[in-house]
């Protein structure tokens, strides 16, 4: 750690404070979460797409706190750091927010990320608060909606953060942002509190979000858009007489991820 690191810090929290940028794959099943891990990645985050699109609900209507739920339990107990995507905290009310945090915290989520949908943010805060008293540990990262869902404006986002900041959030997420300028300003204002940045194909490099001072980089739903998408892109290439190309684990391979004998 630098001398500017907080003491205290959870294994999670250190990874926002100390080293490269945390670097956070998103897993939306137990298979793909084992296969992030297997690549060398301390920790691994779920997206709350991937894992309402696989059980055929809608993201961000709080449709998925069961599979959310039953995801943690899953990968609770690997042998990595676990940040969970719980949209909203499927809930308005913050005590509701809370207690689902604590089973989080209870089947060894190291964080959470709440986002607040552009709705209130004194009640996201609120909910941020309840959070961090019901799991102290549990790593906050809360997440303002201002650019993903178009409000765009730089001095909101602002106010919206220091509002979670001083309820108590960890970090702080704002997706959506790509310009290099707006997000150096964010990360001067916030005090050496994490700045997190949704990775863009089309935005800034991780290294150039690094130089930029952003501490977590999260890869949000790309990887289970790019896996559908290789999926369908095999099928095409199977129905035209050629040989789908790119990365295939073996049967083997994969039934070992759910710790099963391989077969011989």
């Amino acid at each position: 750690m630098t001398a500017d690191t907080p003491t205290g810090l959870t294994a999670f929290a250190a990874l926002h404070h100390s080293g490269p940028p945390l670097l956070l794959p998103t897993a939306w099943d137990h298979a793909s979460a084992r296969l992030f891990a297997a690549q060398g990645f301390p920790a691994i985050g779920t997206t709350s797409l991937g894992v309402a699109a696989a059980a055929g609900l809608p993201d961000g209507t709080a449709a998925t706190r069961d599979e959310t739920l039953r995801l943690a339990l899953a990968l609770g107990a690997e042998p990595f750091l676990l940040s969970v995507d719980a949209e909203g905290g499927f809930a308005d009310d913050p005590e509701e927010v809370a207690e689902f945090a604590r089973e989080l915290a209870v089947v060894g989520a190291a964080g959470i990320n709440l986002e607040d949908g552009l709705g209130s943010p004194a009640r996201h805060a609120e909910k941020i608060a309840a959070v961090k008293s019901a799991a102290p540990g549990l790593f906050v990262n809360a997440r303002t909606d201002t650019y993903w869902l178009g409000d765009r404006d730089g001095e909101g986002t602002g106010r919206r953060l220091a509002a979670y900041v001083e309820a108590g959030a960890d970090g702080v997420f704002v997706p959506g942002l790509s310009d290099p300028a707006g997000i150096a300003a964010l990360v001067g204002n916030l005090g050496g509190v994490p700045l997190n940045i949704l990775y863009a194909p089309h935005g800034p490099t991780v290294a150039h979000l690094a130089d930029l001072g952003v501490r977590r980089i999260s890869l949000g739903s790309l990887p289970y858009r790019r896996a559908l998408g290789a999926a369908v892109e095999a099928v095409g290439e199977i129905r035209a007489g050629r040989v789908p190309q790119g990365a295939v684990p073996s049967y083997d391979e994969v039934r070992a991820l759910a710790g099963r004998p391989v077969a011989g």
